[in-house]
């Protein structure tokens, strides 16, 4: 497994991004589903990544920078092919590296409360992020869950 730094450019990679969008914002309420599509991630203050296996797409996730300390992982995505073979762990792991490496005290995140979600859930929970209030202008609601780690 090889990750890279961006690729939003790449078919593979938009589609695997569309096909987040659709299962996240189809489990959860429109006005709660945050996450972001490839135009959305194409920004100064995101660092988007790309898991690779050769040529055969894994999976994604990003980081985005909220303020000099604090930065929020965003879009983390297993390929459906690849789930369960530690590809969103590696991920996470990079993006949380790469947070401290920017200076970064805290990396947070929001993610679903759906069922869909719990696999992911339980996975932040394992690497240490524990729930915290919303953070970045997200509204709270049942529909999301928001967690942060102390780096």
């Amino acid at each position: 497994m090889e990750l890279r730094a961006g690729g939003l450019d790449d078919p593979r990679v938009r589609a695997l991004i569309a096909h987040h969008l659709a299962e996240a914002r189809g489990a959860t309420p429109a006005d709660n589903a945050h996450a972001l599509g490839a135009a959305a991630l194409d920004r100064p203050d995101i660092s988007f990544r790309a898991m690779w296996e050769g040529e055969e797409l894994l999976g994604i996730g990003a980081l985005r920078r909220l303020d000099a300390d604090h930065a929020e992982i965003k879009s983390m995505r297993t390929a459906p092919a690849h789930l369960r073979r530690g590809v969103a762990r590696a991920i996470l792991a990079h993006l949380i590296a790469l947070a401290r490496e920017q200076g970064c005290t805290r990396v947070s995140l929001e993610t679903g409360t759906a069922p869909m979600f719990h696999a992911a859930n339980r996975m932040y929970e394992a690497v240490g992020f524990a729930d915290c209030a919303p953070f970045g202008g997200y509204p709270a609601s049942p529909h999301n869950r928001f967690m942060t780690l102390a780096l």
